[in-house]
């Protein structure tokens, strides 16, 4: 039984929620503020590249994941308690946020397949951190897993179809 009383409960569990959802938001923002532009679209893609519409709704989905797997996890633990669990969670972030900036503002798929195998180990241990805490927060990263092996596929494609960094 909580020595908290459920509205304190709630108000707290509000407030977590909103925490990583803003922490979640301005990952976001890396991709938000590099759009794709004309030099994407002057890139040779590899098959199976999905129309430009398919990324911003899949990138919503999977964020709304990332937040509910995190917030999952914090309500269980804590922040103070979680922070081994959470800490590759919030790395994940910054190497998320980081891709989009340096495939479409830098131009360099090259550093950006770097960056993103760097976030699929970061997601993978975040995914086995989560799920020794609440095995249905692992389970809501395997998408965003699958996604970025997709992502990863779509980015080679562009580095051997274009070169490792395309001109602008």
């Amino acid at each position: 039984m909580s020595a908290r009383p459920p509205m304190a409960d709630r108000r707290r569990d509000l407030l977590g929620l909103g925490g990583w959802t803003l922490l979640v938001i301005v990952t976001a923002m890396g991709g938000i503020l590099s759009p794709p532009g004309a030099w994407y679209a002057g890139l040779a893609k590899p098959p199976l590249t999905p129309p430009d519409l398919a990324f911003p709704v899949a990138w919503t989905l999977l964020y709304i994941l990332m937040t509910a797997a995190a917030w999952q996890v914090w309500r269980r633990i804590g922040l103070v308690a979680g922070l081994a669990v959470l800490l590759p969670f919030v790395a994940q972030l910054g190497a998320n946020g980081l891709w989009s900036i340096l495939f479409f503002q830098w131009h360099r798929p090259d550093l950006a397949l770097v960056d993103l195998v760097a976030l699929w180990l970061l997601v993978a241990l975040t995914m086995w951190r989560f799920r020794q805490v609440h095995p249905p927060a692992a389970w809501l990263l395997a998408p965003y897993l699958v996604w970025i092996t997709f992502a990863g596929y779509l980015n080679i494609g562009v580095i051997l179809l274009n070169g490792p960094a395309p001109p602008a």
